[in-house]
Parts: C-alpha cells; structure tokens; sequence
C-alpha cells in the first residue's frame, strides 16, 4: 500500500507538471498513462504494479 501511495503522489506530481507545461511528449504521456493505472482499480492495475515494484527493487540494488 505505501508504495501504491507514493507512486500515485509521484505520477500524479509528473503529471500536473506535464501538464503545466503542455509536454506531450512521449514521457509525459508515459507519466499520465502510468498515473491512470495506478489510480484506477483494473485488471492490469496488479501486472503494472508488480512490473513498477520489480524495477523499483532492480534500481535500488544497483550499486550494492
């Protein structure tokens, strides 16, 4: 649930920067997209958590 919460409160920040900013490129687009899945309650909600979770972990050992 914590990281549920804080990837909401990420993608939600990127977003309304992208959005200020009008970037409508292709990481702007990835962010809002990203934001979508994480606030709605889908099917794919689950696989794009497990997928943000594992690249989470996979960065955080880079270096150790």
């Amino acid at each position: 649930m914590t990281l549920t919460l804080s990837a909401v409160l990420l993608f939600g920040g990127a977003a309304a920067v992208a959005l200020k900013f009008r970037s409508a490129k292709f990481g702007g687009a990835l962010v809002i997209y990203l934001f979508g899945f994480f606030t709605a309650s889908t099917s794919a909600a689950g696989p794009i958590r497990t997928l943000c979770a594992s690249l989470a972990h996979s960065l955080s050992t880079i270096g150790h």
